[in-house]
């Protein structure tokens, strides 16, 4: 069957223009785009071995859907060992964030540049049995040629923006070609569902893989005992916390009329002196958690690796950091969420736009900028019981999402399962 026109043109211009790809990858990696070291993936030559056996393709495309996508990685490494995994991205940011976090066994590559001879090398190579792709990066010669070759392919975490939406509306009968070739799509919302349905694609039901990782872990016997440590006295949380938000805390926090007792969890342990001298200069008793801790300090510096699960779970009011001063992009409140702990944030969420405006519109979490915390922190925390079903709200929230999420993986996996290129010789 001929493709749509716009297709057919997207194609022939896209060869027509593979032979300068090399010459646009040079450019974009003086101008520190691309990682020069391994511009052979991008162009659709990899060097990398493929595993043996089956294996499941995932992209996302930057440093959010890229973290979205561990969880699922996770689960096929515990879960099918015997399953290869390999994760693709399209930025030097995603690559460098998912060489620290991928679990041993899966492999990651640049996704190459849509041409018609990258998109075969690159298939040549890797073979995969299943594609993922999250949220709404579609390539449309590495997707046609993957369909035609009986590569299973899923949407996942799928949304479309005004623009993007209004671009396909523009082409139906592209749109209805790629689509419709999806095997599995979940979608982000209700408002993606519709979208996409009305594209041609058969959305099988929603789920946002933010959602779905288990809550943080706790040592049972610490938690207990700190419990009985630090008394009744209420303890605000400062979480994962960067250069110049530990001083806007200590101001916010000097000022409230009852002090309560504050823990600062830096974002870096190693920071965790500089944190200390900070909080000493408000004539506070400080102590660092990573040397001899002293319960009864008023504030407590948490230098320490893999807390975090301890210090939601005993904390009054978290500020989930990363938030208060530009250029972060905010850290994730649904750990918080999970353990029925309280949030307040600052205003620069990008990084977690939609889990902030999911959370808000369930009336789950407050905001504060650096300039209004202190009133914002002493309004929360003088209404404990409005705190209390704050974050019953949020907790209720996220174990609905989570569970969606999780289902979500389940249709995911059991794809594998279904009839394989690999096992059925195509």
């Amino acid at each position: 069957m001929s493709l749509p026109l716009s297709l057919a043109l997207y194609r022939a211009a896209t060869t027509a223009l593979e032979p300068f790809a090399p010459l646009l990858l040079d450019r974009r990696a003086k101008a520190g785009k691309e990682d020069r070291a391994r511009l052979h993936e991008r162009l659709g030559r990899p060097v990398a071995a493929r595993p043996d056996g089956r294996l499941i393709w995932l992209h996302g495309a930057s440093v959010g859907e890229s973290l979205s996508i561990l969880p699922l990685v996770e689960r096929l490494r515990t879960e099918r060992p015997d399953v290869a995994v390999l994760v693709t991205s399209g930025t030097v940011t995603s690559a460098q964030l998912l060489a620290r976090r991928l679990p041993e066994g899966a492999v990651h590559q640049f996704l190459p540049v849509d041409t018609p001879g990258g998109a075969r090398r690159f298939l040549d190579h890797w073979r995969p049995d299943l594609a993922v792709f999250v949220e709404s990066e579609l390539w449309p010669n590495l997707l046609l040629t993957a369909k035609a070759r009986g590569v299973k392919l899923a949407l996942v975490s799928a949304k479309l923006s005004d623009k993007s939406y209004a671009g396909w509306q523009a082409r139906p009968f592209a749109a209805w070609e790629l689509f419709s070739g999806f095997d599995l799509i979940l979608a982000q919302d209700g408002r993606a569902v519709e979208r996409l349905t009305n594209l041609g694609g058969t959305v099988a039901g929603e789920a946002d893989l933010k959602f779905g990782s288990d809550a943080l872990p706790v040592d049972a016997a610490a938690l207990a005992s700190l419990r009985v440590r630090l008394g009744d006295r209420p303890l605000l949380l400062a979480a994962s916390t960067h250069p110049g938000e530990d001083e806007i805390v200590l101001e916010a926090w000097r000022a409230l009329p009852d002090r309560p007792r504050l823990v600062i969890v830096p974002r870096h342990p190693d920071r965790g002196p500089v944190v200390a001298d900070l909080s000493l200069t408000t004539g506070a008793t400080v102590a660092l958690r990573s040397r001899e801790p002293d319960d009864s300090a008023d504030v407590i510096v948490a230098d320490t690796l893999g807390e975090l699960g301890l210090w939601y779970r005993l904390a009054d009011l978290a500020l989930v950091a990363g938030s208060l001063v530009a250029g972060i992009g905010g850290h994730n409140p649904l750990e918080p969420a999970r353990v029925d702990c309280p949030i307040v944030s600052g205003p620069h969420v990008e990084n977690w736009l939609t889990a902030y405006a999911d959370l808000r519109d369930a009336d789950g979490v407050a905001f504060a900028d650096a300039s209004v915390l202190g009133a914002r922190l002493a309004d929360l925390l003088a209404g404990p019981e409005i705190l209390k079903l704050q974050a019953d709200r949020a907790q209720a929230f996220v174990a609905r999402r989570d569970a969606e999420a999780r289902a979500g993986l389940d249709r995911i996996v059991a794809l594998l399962d279904a009839d394989s290129p690999l096992e059925t010789g195509a």
